[in-house]
């Protein structure tokens, strides 16, 4: 783990809910006496209950997959079908050891629907975490073979993030000849992943999966009250936000200076 990485998901943490507000209102505590304080803490509190109201992280996570496209309907060509890890459950007794996470076996799921629907090879694309025994490349490629009976050719076993994801698997499919793809993973996370997939060198075709946004669902006055659920849409709304930031901020830092 490098120096580079541990602060850059630091600071990404320090940005995203509960974190930012609880850090506006740590410092406002700390300034207390000071006239710009309460202000502050103002603010912390306001992200805090706008970030855990439904229809405020319904309008966060709408606007990803908005951009994520269609559900898939055909392969256009591809030669391959990517399915990207998103953590693993280490050391669960219940299953004798690292598992998939609901977030990675959503994405295992609707891979498998398509491996045995198109008949295209797959690759599994994810590293080891630091407390696992095992890549979730390998683990994926277990439970894709002896949960759903769907062979995996690949596995990209490297990887720490997304960006590591396109490149590593990339490199991988290329030796292979294979220039296109269908990639599976959550529609919120599909427009980060397709361009960073598309700067490797691939033709992507997205397969969004595991759409969170509300499709015409009757409001309540519940629905405008805090919840817990709709906080960790927001949080997952706005890393992937702060993540296609990220790859604006790098493309424009490693263009040449005219």
């Amino acid at each position: 783990m490098s120096i580079a990485w541990f602060l850059k998901n630091l600071l990404g943490t320090l940005l995203l809910p509960p974190a930012n507000g609880l850090l506006l209102l740590g410092i406002a505590g700390l300034f207390r006496r000071r006239r710009w304080a309460f202000g502050l803490a103002v603010l912390g509190g306001g992200m805090l209950l706008l970030q855990s109201l439904p229809p405020v992280s319904d309008a966060l996570i709408g606007s990803l997959e908005r951009r994520a496209g269609p559900v898939l309907t055909g392969t256009a060509g591809a030669q391959a079908i990517v399915v990207l890890g998103s953590g693993l459950n280490t050391e669960a007794e219940e299953y004798g050891g690292d598992t998939a996470t609901e977030r990675t076996l959503v994405r295992l799921r609707y891979g498998a629907t398509l491996a045995r629907r198109y008949h295209l090879p797959v690759l599994t694309s994810g590293g080891r975490p630091h407390d696992a025994s095992r890549s979730e490349a390998e683990v994926m490629a277990d439970i894709l073979q002896r949960e759903f009976g769907v062979d995996v050719r690949w596995r990209e076993n490297q990887s720490l993030d997304t960006a590591d994801n396109a490149a590593m698997s990339a490199r991988i499919l290329h030796a292979a000849g294979v220039k296109r793809i269908v990639l599976v993973t959550q529609a919120f996370h599909m427009p980060r992943a397709q361009r960073l997939f598309a700067a490797a060198g691939l033709e992507v075709v997205p397969a969004p999966t595991d759409f969170k946004s509300r499709r015409n669902l009757p409001s309540t006055a519940f629905h405008w009250l805090p919840q817990a659920h709709a906080l960790r849409t927001s949080y997952y709304a706005l890393h992937e936000w702060l993540g296609l930031a990220w790859i604006d901020i790098s493309q424009m830092l490693a263009k040449p200076q005219g």
